[in-house]
C-alpha cells in the first residue's frame, strides 16, 4: 500500500475536507482528490461519502482511518525518541494532569523547570478525562489513582487529602467553627458531585451535607472552589497540596478529612528512554520533596 496515498487520506480523514487538508499538506485539493480515488480503486472500495458540507467516512474509511491514527502515534513516539539526545533536552512534551493540580501546583512551578531546559517546550493539557498514553494521547500523566492502562511505567508521587478551609477574613467576620455541628451556620463550597471527582472527596462532602447545610456552592473544579473560598463565599472543601500557596487559607475542623488520595505518575514504557520524560519525571520529584519540606518545617509543633 502507497505510504504517501496513506498519508493523505490521513489528512483529508482528519480535516474532513479536501481543500483543509491541501493546505495542510500544501497541495492543491484537485491533487488531494486524485490521490484519494487512487487510493479508493487500489482497496476497490469507496472511503468517502461526498456532500455539501464536506466529506464523512465510510465503514471502510474509518476502519482505514484507525489505522492511520494507530500508525501516526507509533511514528510521533518513534521521531519523539530519535530526537531525544542523551546530552540536550529539547522539543514538546506533552503533559496530562486534573484541572487542579496543573493550575494551582504544576503550572506555578515550570518556570524552574525552563530556567534549567529552555529548548524544552511544555503542551500542558488540564483534563478530568483519562487520555490514553500508549495511544500518544499525551506523553505522560499526573493523576489521583494508579494508572490502570497497561504498558505504563508508573511511580507514586504522593498523597493528598481533601480538607476544610477557610479565609482569615472569613472566619474574622462569622461564626467560630470549633464543631461539626457548627457548619450548619456557613455556606459550604465544593466541587460539584455530578462532576468527575476522587471518591474520597465526594464521600467527605456527602458526610457534611447531613449537618444541615444552609448554603451549598458548587464548582466545576477545585480553583472555582479556591476563588471562593479566598473571596470569602464561605468554608471549602479542597486538596491539601494547595495551602502552601495560599498562606491566607486556614485549616478547618482540622480532626475531619478525606481518605487518602494517591498521586501518580505514568509514561509509556517506549518511553523509558526519553530525556524530556526523566527530566520531568525528576523535576515533579523534587518539587514535590521540597513542598512536603516546606509544609512540615511550617507545621505547628
Amino acid at each position: 500500500m502507497d505510504w504517501d496515498k496513506l498519508r493523505i487520506f490521513h489528512a483529508v480523514a482528519d480535516a474532513g475536507s479536501l481543500t483543509h487538508a491541501g493546505d495542510t499538506l500544501h497541495l492543491s485539493q484537485s491533487a488531494v482528490s486524485r490521490q484519494i480515488r487512487a487510493l479508493e480503486e487500489s482497496l476497490t472500495t469507496t472511503l468517502f461519502h461526498r456532500h455539501a458540507r464536506g466529506l464523512i467516512l465510510t465503514e471502510q474509511g474509518e476502519l482505514l482511518f484507525d489505522a492511520t491514527k494507530s500508525m501516526n502515534k507509533r511514528l510521533e513516539a518513534a521521531a519523539a525518541r530519535i530526537r531525544d539526545s542523551e546530552e540536550e533536552v529539547f522539543g514538546e512534551l506533552r503533559v496530562t494532569t486534573t484541572t487542579a493540580f496543573g493550575t494551582l501546583w504544576l503550572a506555578p512551578r515550570l518556570p524552574k523547570l525552563y530556567e534549567k531546559y529552555p529548548d524544552l517546550k511544555i503542551d500542558l493539557m488540564l483534563e478530568e478525562r483519562v487520555l490514553d498514553l500508549p495511544m500518544r494521547e499525551a506523553d505522560v500523566a499526573i493523576r489521583m489513582k494508579e494508572p490502570s492502562q497497561a504498558d505504563l511505567i508508573r511511580k507514586r508521587l504522593m498523597s493528598v487529602r481533601m480538607r476544610l478551609y477557610a479565609s482569615k477574613t472569613y472566619l474574622e467576620k462569622n461564626a467560630p467553627i470549633n464543631e461539626i455541628e457548627d457548619i450548619s451556620n456557613h455556606r459550604l463550597i465544593s466541587q460539584s458531585l455530578n462532576t468527575h471527582q476522587v471518591a474520597a472527596g465526594s464521600s467527605l462532602v456527602q458526610h457534611l451535607l447531613t449537618y444541615d447545610v444552609p448554603s451549598f456552592f458548587t464548582v466545576n473544579n477545585y480553583f472555582g472552589v479556591l476563588q471562593g473560598v479566598l473571596n470569602g463565599l464561605g468554608v471549602g472543601v479542597l486538596p491539601d497540596y494547595i495551602t502552601e500557596d495560599f498562606p491566607e487559607l486556614v485549616r478547618v475542623l482540622p480532626e475531619l478529612e478525606s481518605g487518602e488520595v494517591p498521586v501518580f505518575l505514568a509514561y509509556p514504557e517506549e518511553l523509558r528512554q526519553s530525556k524530556r520524560i526523566s527530566v520531568f519525571r525528576d523535576f515533579v520529584q523534587e518539587e514535590i520533596f521540597a513542598h512536603r519540606r516546606k509544609i512540615r518545617d511550617g507545621a505547628p509543633k
